[in-house]
């Protein structure tokens, strides 16, 4: 029997995306001209990624385009149904979920989607939260005994993110979500970030597309559309490996540091405190969590080794 064949079965190459190879997805917006300088996109890309002009015009000028068309469709959606319902509101705004792995690119992904959205007409104010500011202190998770789990999706104070998103999706005039200090690894008492009334806000974080838990709402809910950056598990390891190594060098060496027991480490010794970093704590969180997220997206952005993107896959409509 065929194996895409027989009663009540699902083919098993049925899938919910339309694949798109990287020259195909350029030719969608060939015309298009880039409003960022190299040199904003170095200032933009973070450590180890490789973006530059090729990239943008090939990659994500097509996505800040087809996110523009989304965009001005939900504000077609909302207008058509206020005036079924015979009533009169302000529009909200368009939420966008980021997420992926540690090290994979998303931090890279989401600022220059904020830069280039910024640039349509009906999107001039773009706002990015990431959810880093969701974590519990850490005081409160070695209390709870899970700071080897900080990034896992039980070390975010999840009831408090669904807030702030819930709050920024209903039209609130002011909305403020906690700081998180990447220097001192912990948030700051009594800074915040304040989120005013965007036309669209930029989600992102590691655990963004997590399922709801036993019928509740999650943050995912509210997305607009949603993005996966995907690689293989060997690159991602090798890009946070690198990663921390040029941290090591660098900022590590900031006796502000939360990591500055690190700065005097050999080169071996560095590389195996990474390696242990990724074995015992960001693979498994990949593993359990973070990807089977993927599937969740309407967008997926499939990198290689060297970085950049070779294809896009697209949930279908």
């Amino acid at each position: 029997m065929s194996p895409t064949r027989g009663t009540g079965s699902i083919p098993v190459h049925t899938t919910p995306f339309v694949e798109i190879d990287r020259s195909r997805w350029a030719q969608l917006a060939p015309n298009m001209q880039s409003p960022l300088t190299n040199a904003e996109i170095v200032q933009l890309r973070g450590l180890g990624d490789r973006m530059d002009m090729n990239e943008v015009a090939e990659v994500y000028l097509p996505l800040s385009r087809l996110l523009s068309l989304y965009a001005a469709n939900a504000k077609q959606l909302h207008d058509s149904t206020q005036s079924f319902l015979g009533e009169s509101s302000a529009r909200t705004p368009f939420v966008i979920g980021v997420a992926g792995s540690v090290a994979v690119g998303k931090s890279t992904v989401s600022r220059l989607l904020r830069e280039l959205m910024a640039r349509w007409p009906d999107t001039p104010r773009v706002e990015l939260i990431t959810t880093d500011g969701f974590l519990y202190p850490n005081a409160e998770l070695e209390r709870r005994g899970i700071m080897h789990r900080k990034g896992f999706p039980e070390a975010y104070d999840r009831r408090a993110l669904l807030r702030f998103i819930t709050e920024v999706k209903s039209g609130a005039d002011e909305v403020r979500a906690p700081f998180y200090s990447h220097l001192h690894y912990d948030i700051v008492p009594d800074a915040s970030v304040v989120v005013r009334r965007p036309d669209v806000l930029i989600v992102e974080g590691l655990n963004v597309l997590q399922p709801a838990v036993a019928g509740h709402l999650t943050i995912a809910d509210l997305f607009d559309f949603s993005i996966y950056v995907d690689a293989r598990t060997d690159d991602i390891a090798h890009w946070f490996e690198e990663r921390f190594m040029a941290l090591q060098r660098g900022a590590f060496s900031n006796p502000n540091s939360y990591f500055n027991v690190f700065a005097d480490l050999t080169e071996e010794q560095a590389r195996e405190k990474a390696r242990f970093f990724w074995r015992e704590v960001n693979e498994p969180n990949l593993q359990a969590n973070i990807r089977p997220t993927r599937p969740r997206a309407k967008l997926v952005l499939r990198k290689e080794r060297n970085h950049e993107v070779s294809k896009v896959l697209l949930r279908k409509i």
